[in-house]
């Protein structure tokens, strides 16, 4: 796959060290969506419904990170960084000249509200807008420098050896053996309207800041974790879940009111 746009993308992605794991996997990042469907405005469904089709937020939000199989120099390399940032303190650190989750975000917003974009390239920046959102709530893809997002901190999970980054993509959401819409449901249950005013926030530095935040309250003195980490931790990832899916819909519901107020009034 070769997307159209690729060249005003261009990156220096041979000086890329590897990318973190998967951001929540396929649970989390579907759970993410699917809370975010449950806020999404009239005009704003009606935009993703005009440009994926019959495909739904759930099934475009981990569509990036299944990309990462192609062969293509574009996956391998180039939209490896758009998945994460690096941050070494609380405050968003300005992208390294290869990009990174936050201007790949900014990016592609622009396509979006440019009418001139074609719509495979649309699809790729809604798949990728969807995704990233979700990124930035995974407090390990808000990663301190030299640790690949805490990828590079070896632990056991109830015996498994395995890195602190994949207990926050997968172990911690599975280990609950729910499926990505029992997770949504619960989580919009649980999440009241004044959660929702809180947390409706569309500037994507604010999320940084917080993800920042709670990872350096996530990394343990003791390398295995079983019961009693998950039980520390869990409040924290079912609320990151949910502000990521709130967060989601208001970033969708103002980006497409604003494609609407640039459209040309009818004659």
């Amino acid at each position: 796959m070769k997307p159209r746009f690729l060249l005003g993308l261009i990156v220096s992605a041979a000086m890329l060290a590897p990318s973190p794991a998967l951001a929540w996997g396929r649970t989390g990042h579907r759970v993410v969506a699917a809370v975010a469907d449950q806020h999404l405005s009239g005009l704003a469904r009606a935009h993703v419904r005009e440009i994926l089709g019959a495909e739904s937020l759930d099934e475009a939000a981990f569509w990036p990170d299944e990309m990462k199989s192609h062969p293509s120099q574009f996956w391998q390399k180039t939209a490896s960084p758009w998945h994460y940032v690096t941050v070494g303190g609380f405050t968003y650190d300005p992208p390294p000249p290869e990009g990174d989750a936050q201007s790949a975000l900014r990016r592609f917003r622009a396509m979006l509200l440019d009418p001139a974009t074609p719509r495979e390239d649309r699809q790729l920046a809604l798949r990728f807008i969807v995704h990233i959102v979700g990124d930035l709530h995974q407090p390990l893809h808000v990663g301190r420098p030299g640790d690949r997002g805490g990828n590079n901190v070896k632990v056991t999970w109830f015996g498994r050896e395995t890195n602190l980054h994949a207990v926050w993509d997968s172990a911690l959401v599975d280990d609950e053996q729910l499926s990505f819409t029992e997770w949504a449901e619960r989580l919009n249950r649980h999440t009241s309207s004044r959660d929702v005013i809180d947390w409706w926030v569309v500037n994507p530095i604010v999320w940084i800041t917080e993800s920042a935040q709670v990872r350096e309250t996530i990394y343990p003195a003791d390398r295995e974790l079983s019961y009693d980490y998950g039980f520390r931790h869990k409040p924290v990832l079912k609320r990151r879940l949910a502000q990521g899916g709130v967060r989601l819909a208001a970033y969708l519901n103002q980006l497409f009111d604003e494609a609407g107020a640039l459209r040309p009034a009818a004659q």
